[in-house]
C-alpha cells in the first residue's frame, strides 16, 4: 500500500460480498451481484475529497478476473485495468482444461476459500492447537470495519455465512452450458469472454501480464487479444503465478525472477500514469511482448501468431520416431495401454495456480517410460517454436470415454527430457464444432456444449484434433523434439473412465496418418 502512495495513488482493497467483512452471499464467483457491487465501489471513490475522479483497478488471479470486470458497469471514471495471471476463460483453461476436470486445484482452492470465508487463520496457516493460538495473536484475521470495534458484527456475518462448496459446483460442471450448483448461471455468465460487449463498450485500457507455464492463462489472454478491440499490453514472461518465480525450464530453478518484483510493480505504475494522473496523455497500444524459454529474448508483436512462423508437419513414425516424412505404408499403429501412475509431478503449471508456488518440471526421462512418446532425430540446426502446436491422433480405444494428455518435450543429447508444454481433451468434447465460438480460437474449435457431445465408439478409428497450449522456446542444435501421449496425470486431473483401463492404439500410417503441427522458424546458432 505504501508503495502505491508513494507513487501518488490512493489504493483501495475491497471484500468481495460474502467474503471479508463483506455482508451477503457469494452464490458463484463473480456473480452478477457482484460485479454490480464493482460500481458501486467505484462511485464511492469518485465521491471521496482526495479523488480526482479517475480510477484504475488490479490484481492477480481472482482479482485480475475482478480488475477486468470493474469496466462492466460502464462507469466513465475508469479509465484503465491490469488483470494480471487471471482467466479469460476459467472452465476450459483452468477448472476443466479441454474438459478434463482439475481435481487437484478445484479441491485445494475451495478448500482455501471456506478457510477464507470461515475466518479459519489456523487452517490457512496450517496449525493446531498452541501453534494455533500463537498464530491467532499475531495474525488477526479479517480487518473489521470501522463501525465494529469489538468485532461483534464480523463475527455475526462469518457465523452466518452460507457461500456453495466450490468443489461441489465446478465438479458437476461437465459441459460449458451447465449450470453452477444451484444458480441458473453458467461459466460463461460470469466470465470476461461472456462479457465482451459491455468490457468492449467501456473503453478501458488493458494492461496484462501472464507466465508460459501458469495454467492456461496465456491461451486465454490470446483469445482475448484476437477478441476484444480494447487497446491491450500483454506481457507474457518466464513466470510462476504472480510473477514471483523463474521457471524457464532450461535454467536453475533458483533463477532469480525477471524482471524483479520491484521492477515489475514499477512498471505497472508507468501504465497507469498517463491514464489516471491529471497531467497524463495516455497513448493506447495493441501489442504482445513475450519471453522465449532457453533463449531468454523478449520479442514485441502486434499480431499472433508472430510472423515468420510457419507450421511445419511432424508424423508420427515407426519405432516410435517423429519425423517430417509422411508414413507410406498402410498398416503402421501403436498400442498403448494407459497408466494411471503416469504424473507430471507436484509442482506444475496447474499447482503455481494456488499461492503462486513455484513451477518445476524434473527430468521427464523416467516418467516418459510410461508413456506413448515419438522422438525426432537430433535437428541438424536450432529452431524456434512459437505459437500453439497442433496434434491429430486418429487412435481407437477400448473405452467410450477417456483423457488425451499430449505433451511436447525436448531431449537432449545426454538424454534428459525437459517438459515444453501441454495440452489435454477429454474425449467425449473431441467433436471439431462448426457452430459460432464465444472467441477467437487459437486452432481447432471445440464447443464443451452438451449438444456437441460425441463418446467414442470402443474400437473404431476417430480423429481427434486439438491444440497444445501456447509456448515459445528454443530448441537448440543437436536436440531432438518429442511428443509424449498419456491418458492420465495423477497429480491433478480427474481419471477417464473412472473403470476400466482403456488400451489405445494410435494409427501413423499413409491412410491414417496421426502427427503434430509445430509453429517453427530456423534459429541458426
Amino acid at each position: 500500500m505504501l508503495a502505491w502512495n508513494k507513487a501518488g495513488y490512493a489504493l483501495v482493497l475491497v471484500d468481495a460480498r460474502g467474503s471479508g467483512a463483506s455482508e451477503g452471499e457469494r452464490l458463484v464467483e463473480w456473480s452478477p451481484d457482484e460485479v454490480a457491487d464493482y460500481g458501486e465501489v467505484i462511485d464511492w471513490i469518485v465521491s471521496q475529497p482526495w479523488s480526482n475522479g479517475r480510477v484504475g483497478a488490479y490484481g492477480v488471479s481472482y482479482e485480475g478476473n475482478s480488475a477486468e470486470l470493474t469496466a462492466v458497469p460502464n462507469r466513465e471514471a475508469v479509465k484503465a485495468v491490469a488483470p494480471q495471471y487471471g482467466d479469460f476463460d476459467p472452465l476450459v483453461y483452468l477448472a476443466s482444461p479441454g474438459g478434463v476436470f482439475n481435481k487437484w486445484f478445484i479441491q485445494a482452492w475451495s478448500d482455501l476459500n471456506r478457510a477464507l470465508d470461515t475466518n479459519d487463520i489456523c487452517t490457512l496457516a496450517d496449525v493446531s492447537d498452541a501453534q494455533c493460538d500463537l498464530v491467532k495473536m499475531m495474525y488477526p484475521g479479517v480487518k473489521r470495519v470501522d463501525a465494529d470495534p469489538d468485532g461483534q458484527r464480523l463475527d455475526e456475518i462469518i457465523a452466518n455465512r452460507q457461500n456453495p462448496d466450490i468443489f461441489q459446483g465446478v465438479q458437476q460442471i461437465v459441459y460449458r452450458d451447465d449450470p453452477f450448483g444451484d444458480t441458473d448461471l453458467t461459466m460463461s455468465d460470469i466470465s470476461p469472454y461472456g462479457l465482451q460487449e459491455k468490457i468492449e463498450r467501456s473503453g478501458v485500457a488493458m494492461y496484462i501480464w501472464l507466465g508460459w507455464l501458469d495454467a492456461a492463462t496465456v491461451d486465454g489472454a490470446l483469445n482475448r487479444y484476437l477478441t476484444f478491440d480494447n487497446p491491450q499490453k500483454l506481457i507474457i514472461g518466464p513466470w510462476s503465478h504472480g510473477g514471483g518465480d523463474h521457471i524457464d525450464p532450461f535454467l536453475s530453478d533458483d533463477t532469480p525472477t525477471e524482471p524483479s518484483q520491484e521492477e515489475q510493480f514499477q512498471m505497472l505504475v508507468e501504465f497507469f500514469d498517463p491514464y489516471l494522473k491529471d497531467d497524463g496523455n495516455p497513448t493506447p497500444v495493441r501489442e504482445i511482448t513475450y519471453y522465449t524459454l532457453n533463449a531468454g529474448t523478449w520479442t514485441t508483436t502486434t499480431v499472433w501468431p508472430p510472423e515468420g512462423f510457419t507450421p511445419q508437419r511432424w508424423y508420427f513414425g515407426a519405432d516410435n520416431t517423429l519425423t517430417t516424412t509422411a508414413p507410406a505404408d498402410e498398416t503402421g499403429a501403436d498400442e498403448y495401454t494407459v497408466d494411471f501412475t503416469a504424473t507430471t509431478g507436484e509442482a506444475t503449471r496447474w499447482h503455481t495456480q494456488l499461492g503462486g508456488l513455484d513451477v518445476i518440471y524434473p527430468d521427464r526421462a523416467q516418467e516418459d517410460q510410461k508413456l506413448l512418446t515419438y522422438t525426432s532425430a537430433p535437428l541438424e540446426t536450432g529452431v524456434e517454436i512459437t505459437g500453439n502446436p497442433t496434434v491429430t491422433l486418429y487412435v481407437a480405444s477400448t473405452e467410450s470415454d477417456g483423457a488425451f494428455h499430449v505433451y511436447l518435450e525436448d531431449v537432449a543429447p545426454d538424454g534428459r527430457v525437459t517438459y515444453i508444454t501441454e495440452g489435454e481433451l477429454r474425449a467425449i468434447h473431441h467433436k471439431i464444432s462448426d457452430g459460432e465460438p464465444p472467441y477467437v480460437p487459437l486452432g481447432p474449435y471445440h464447443s464443451f456444449l452438451r449438444a456437441d457431445s460425441s463418446p467414442l465408439v470402443p474400437g473404431e478409428v476417430t480423429e481427434i484434433s486439438f491444440n497444445l497450449y501456447a509456448t515459445s522456446v528454443l530448441i537448440e542444435e543437436g536436440h531432438s523434439l518429442r511428443i509424449a501421449i498419456a491418458g492420465a496425470d495423477a497429480s491433478v486431473f480427474e481419471r477417464y473412465p473412472a473403470e476400466g483401463t482403456p488400451v489405445l492404439t494410435i494409427h501413423r500410417n499413409a491412410v491414417q496418418a496421426s502427427y503434430v503441427d509445430l509453429p517453427m522458424m530456423e534459429r541458426p546458432e
